[in-house]
């Protein structure tokens, strides 16, 4: 049986479309130029100046002047001299911290402290210290005659 015209056209236009598929080479050029430019401009953002200065300010107020207690994981340090070591604190049969109050002590005695409003105690303490350790060395800051005792923390702007 012979062929009739247009069969032979469609055969002859299905011949053409063989082998050309879709062609990916454009495509992946184009998304590449675009990776790059994102890439770019996203690192060479305007960032503020490094070296700046800070203005002036005039305080009415000066903040009180406290010791400071900081309780990190390793160590407790009061005005920066370590004490005892924070794995001491864990053990439950300790109830004072005999270093810390002579450490106090000693800080009385260079200092010359004998106001109650000046006995006034900063407690630093990292966030994974438990309240245990925090509640030890705040009896033996009370103890020791310091009444007043600040936590220091980082004020959230928004309640969670």
């Amino acid at each position: 049986m012979s062929e009739s015209r247009r069969m032979k056209r469609m055969g002859r236009n299905n011949r053409k479309g063989e082998g050309l598929g879709l062609n990916l080479i454009p495509m992946m050029d184009i998304l590449t130029v675009l990776v790059l430019f994102l890439l770019f401009h996203s690192f060479n953002g305007e960032l503020p100046e490094q070296r700046i200065e800070l203005p002036g300010s005039v305080v009415e107020t000066r903040p009180r002047e406290t010791l400071a207690i900081v309780v990190s994981p390793e160590a407790v340090m009061i005005q920066g001299a370590p004490v005892v070591s924070t794995s001491e604190l864990y053990e439950d049969r300790i109830g004072m911290v005999a270093q810390v109050t002579e450490r106090l002590k000693e800080l009385e005695q260079e200092s010359g402290m004998t106001a109650p409003a000046s006995k006034e105690i900063t407690l630093l303490a990292d966030k994974t210290i438990p309240f245990k350790v925090l509640k030890k060395l705040m009896s033996t800051c009370t103890a020791s005659g310091y009444g007043r005792i600040s936590l220091a923390v980082v004020q959230k702007t928004e309640k969670i």
